[in-house]
């Protein structure tokens, strides 16, 4: 017993006759069990009275202790006591202080977790927007005094930069050019609503790439050459304008990060200048055609080639381009004037049916040589003008339609008014404009049929005159067509100047 270790169990006992026969057990039916003479215990103890034993069980890691004494009447009374081994109490021990330390670190995690969770809650619930407000851990307060005085820091910063993004973004979007600024890697990062619509984008594009806005050869050319830290300038044809596209690379310290694009529609600028050119050139040649004439004339006459007879003739011929060269400088000179927009006008009251009226007395005599008749359909009415500008006006387009009639053809003029307008519809039965000539036909010195237009004379002026007149005067004039036809043209004009 004293060698034994461990946790007991409930002590057994057994009674056995002499034959080895169980006549009592105290935890199984003695009928079911087998005979007992056999056993170590009994043998020994019926020969010598009494016996003690120890038997291992490998099977169930047990040890059983028995202790037999033979009876007086030769029976056997058997105890038997079973341990377990030092290894399973070990094991059984282990594992129970295993499950308790478990529980334990379970707990301990729980509370730890708790613990936690309350400290933590209000540090979690901080308002990082507004610290000074926070009451909590006076340990807290020195960090929290340092993030609001940051708060207050960033905040102007970005006040700051916010003011001077709107500022940016005012005067940006305001520009009449476009403005597109890109990365190195042709990334848009910026760009204004005048760049999307010269480019008619949709959509706003920022952040893709600026070769999405245009992929010509030219454009892509122009953005290397400019992203390589040179400066690149250069005409595009966008959507039948003419824009120019000045870049600039953007470098820090010797790396170019990116490119400022600045784009600007040059096409009135472009069509002036060609304008200009070709006004100067028809000028030109306007002036030398009828001077050759004089000139031509003069010399021979000089010369004493000329029959005495013949003289009248010719000198009838010298007048005649001297008129056409005086005509065309009178034309000129008030052209300059009306593209000058400096002059001085006077406003007044006219009655423009009086104006057709001495419109018509002006060109009476060219038209009966032309023999087209001249008519007018209207009352008096008022309006407030310029007198001078709106003789021109109507004289110059009866005039036109006076020399692109046909013979016996007619040219009426056709007067209309409202509460505020007034409407001045020139009709002739003329020979009409090509479709493809009728937006050009108030271009200066620009004349349909050229042949025709040097044998009925004219410097090519009258109608770029009538297109600025109405026009100064606040009026809109429309042309109407056919060819082979005749031409119809309405002027409107308001009964009331208004600066």
């Amino acid at each position: 017993l004293v060698s034994t270790v461990g946790q007991t169990t409930a002590n057994r006992i057994t009674l056995v006759d002499s034959a080895g026969k169980v006549l009592y057990d105290s935890e199984e039916d003695p009928e079911t069990m087998e005979n007992h003479a056999s056993r170590p215990e009994f043998i020994e103890a019926r020969e010598n009275g009494s016996c003690e034993m120890v038997r291992y069980s490998e099977t169930l890691s047990r040890q059983t202790f028995y202790y037999a004494v033979r009876l007086d009447n030769g029976e056997i009374l058997r105890v038997a006591r079973t341990t377990d081994s030092v290894f399973k109490t070990l094991f059984s021990g282990t594992l129970i202080l295993g499950v308790v330390l478990l529980l334990v670190l379970l707990f301990t995690i729980y509370i730890i977790t708790v613990q936690t969770n309350k400290i933590m809650e209000p540090i979690n619930e901080l308002d990082l927007e507004h610290p000074e407000e926070n009451k909590i851990y006076e340990e807290l307060s020195p960090l929290l005094g340092k993030i609001h005085k940051q708060n207050r820091q960033i905040q102007k910063q970005l006040e700051l930069a916010k003011q001077q993004q709107e500022e940016f973004s005012l005067i940006t979007e305001n520009m009449q050019e476009g403005l597109i600024v890109i990365d190195r890697y042709t990334m848009i990062l910026s760009a204004n609503s005048s760049a999307w619509n010269l480019f008619r984008v949709d959509k706003v594009c920022q952040g893709e790439s600026v070769y999405c806005l245009d992929r010509a050869e030219d454009f892509r050319h122009a953005i290397e050459q400019v992203l390589s830290g040179e400066h690149a300038e250069l005409i595009l044809k966008l959507n039948g304008s003419d824009i120019q596209l000045i870049a600039n690379p953007v470098v820090r310290g010797q790396k170019t990060e990116g490119a400022v694009i600045l784009l600007v529609n040059v096409t009135e600028k472009l069509e002036r200048e060609n304008l200009r050119r070709e006004f100067s050139a028809n000028v030109s040649h306007e002036l030398k055609t009828p001077l050759t004439s004089i000139s031509g004339f003069a010399e021979i006459m000089q010369g004493g080639l000329v029959k005495c007879e013949d003289i009248p003739k010719f000198a009838g011929r010298i007048y005649k381009e001297s008129q056409r060269l005086l005509q065309l400088v009178e034309d000129v000179i008030q052209i300059s004037q009306l593209d000058e927009e400096k002059t001085s006008y006077t406003w007044e009251l006219v009655d423009v049916y009086q104006v057709c009226k001495n419109a018509f007395e002006s060109l009476k005599e060219k038209a009966q040589s032309m023999n087209v008749h001249l008519y007018i359909c209207g009352d008096s009415m008022k309006m407030e003008a310029v007198r001078t500008l709106l003789e021109e006006a109507v004289y110059n387009v009866c005039d036109n339609a006076i020399k692109y009639n046909r013979n016996d053809g007619s040219v009426s003029i056709f007067l209309t008014q409202t509460a505020h307008e007034i409407q001045i519809v020139v009709k002739d039965t003329g020979v009409g404009i090509p479709k493809e000539d009728q937006d050009r036909v108030f271009e200066r010195f620009y004349r349909v049929d050229k042949s025709h237009s040097k044998e009925i004379g004219g410097t090519g002026l009258g109608l770029s005159i009538v297109k600025h007149a109405v026009s100064t005067l606040n009026g809109s004039i429309v042309l109407r067509s056919e060819e082979g036809s005749g031409t119809e043209i309405t002027m409107k004009f308001l009964k009331v100047h208004k600066e």
